[in-house]
């Protein structure tokens, strides 16, 4: 009679519907003069973080293990270091808040908020659903006439990040490619690695139309190391699908193919005969070689970069980068960053910085492969396994071409929130048969 009269126990909503919110809020259009600065996505990832802390305080849990509190936390190390070098306490700190949230306060927050492979699944989609969002209003762009300017013509499809930041939109088409990607190569049910494989399909004519070199080159190498990690059986299916897509939208539709074809011809000419923007980057990396060079062990502080930027480039960089279109006037924007996340940190934060930050993502990535292996040989998450590889394999690769900075930087740390709990929870959970870490499931025995 007692069971007869207790109400149904109602269904928790999934923790991670915050992060989603932050995933989200990326769709919504950049107010004039915003690009560069935080955005309302920025701002909700800090309460994704505060929302983290007090449900780790109100159910007495113990945040992390100890090694995925020491991989996420070694990056903490260098920042302090060059923070406390830094030209001003104000550059210190800023900087010190940036590189903090987007490398360990948002990533630790997304792997404790994740349940299992339906929660990471979930971001997943949302990932894919911004950049379906993204790339319909690019292509909407190119097609009109509407986007940023490129040769001449405004042409170049930049979604709603504007002129200002031409690669918000070829990242996030990016990380949704290999996250659909991954979808279609997984044990799920047909119908969804169907619609998964449908939107890495679609995603390639925006991509293209971003005329990003460095988004096509990490999302080539990224999408041939999941299919090569998938399996010789799909590496051949969905490379055959993908193939023809692609022949299809650029070769039988001719959708940019001059435009196209030559962009692409320029990214083998970047050593004989480099345009004015590969130029301005070869500069910059040198003048960030140049900093290391003087300050080797803690580099010149953080957000040091501009303020040396002149005394050790040559007359070679130009004064800035010209940007117009999309909704906004001309503008010559100034060129405050090496396009290199390796140099960047080399430069700001010396070899101690970089071997923190670059030790923590390899050991995340090795982390990552191991629990991909598991998974192959004893059970199901192959596609959970093929984002989280795919999405560092594309971080890692693309930080070669560019480094934080944007809007669309917060998706970076979503990204290596999934990452890592992949590695750290997801990937071990198939040897040990539970896809929640040990706090998690003294907190639903508790609960009963």
């Amino acid at each position: 009679m007692s069971q007869a009269l207790t109400p149904p126990r109602v269904r928790r909503w999934p923790p991670v519907l915050p992060v989603v919110a932050v995933v989200a809020l990326l769709a919504l259009p950049l107010t004039p003069g915003a690009e560069g600065g935080a955005g309302p996505a920025d701002a909700v990832s800090a309460l994704v973080v505060l929302y983290c802390a007090i449900r780790l305080v109100r159910d007495r849990r113990r945040p992390l293990t100890r090694t995925s509190a020491v991989l996420l936390g070694l990056p903490v190390l260098g920042l302090a270091v060059a923070a406390a070098g830094a030209a001003s306490p104000g550059a210190g700190l800023g900087g010190m808040g940036r590189y903090l949230q987007v490398f360990v306060l948002v990533p630790a927050a997304v792997l404790l908020l994740i349940r299992g492979r339906g929660d990471f699944r979930l971001l997943a989609w949302s990932f894919v659903g911004l950049a379906l969002w993204q790339g319909a209003i690019g292509a909407h762009q190119y097609a009109t006439g509407t986007g940023a300017s490129y040769r001449g013509e405004e042409i170049r499809a930049v979604g709603t990040f504007g002129a200002g930041d031409v690669m918000g939109m070829a990242t996030v088409v990016s990380l949704g490619l290999v996250c659909a990607l991954g979808l279609a190569m997984g044990r799920t049910s047909v119908r969804q690695r169907a619609v998964a494989a449908g939107c890495a399909v679609a995603l390639l004519l925006p991509l293209a139309l971003s005329f990003s070199r460095g988004a096509w080159i990490a999302t080539a190498v990224t999408c041939l190391a999941q299919l090569l990690l998938a399996g010789m059986r799909r590496a051949l299916t969905v490379g055959a699908v993908v193939a023809a897509a692609a022949v299809i939208l650029v070769g039988g539709f001719g959708v940019g193919t001059a435009m196209l074809q030559e962009r692409i011809d320029s990214i083998t000419r970047v050593a004989d005969a480099p345009d004015q923007s590969v130029t301005d980057r070869y500069t910059m990396w040198a003048a960030a070689i140049g900093m290391w060079r003087e300050q080797p062990l803690a580099g010149v502080g953080l957000k040091g970069f501009p303020e040396h930027r002149d005394a050790h480039a040559s007359l070679a960089l130009s004064s800035g980068s010209d940007t117009e279109g999309a909704g906004a006037g001309f503008r010559r924007q100034p060129l405050l960053s090496p396009h290199n996340m390796y140099l960047l940190v080399l430069a700001e934060q010396g070899l101690i910085g970089l071997l923190a930050l670059a030790g923590s993502w390899l050991a995340l990535l090795v982390c990552a492969l191991r629990g991909l292996v598991r998974v192959r040989r004893d059970g199901p998450g192959l596609d959970c396994a093929l984002i989280a590889c795919g999405l560092l394999t594309w971080q890692l690769t693309d930080f070669a071409y560019a480094d934080i900075g944007g809007p669309s930087t917060v998706l970076t740390a979503v990204s290596f929130g999934l990452v890592a709990w992949w590695a750290l929870v997801g990937g071990g959970a198939v040897r040990t048969g539970t896809e929640h870490p040990v706090p998690e499931r003294a907190e639903r025995v508790a609960a009963r």
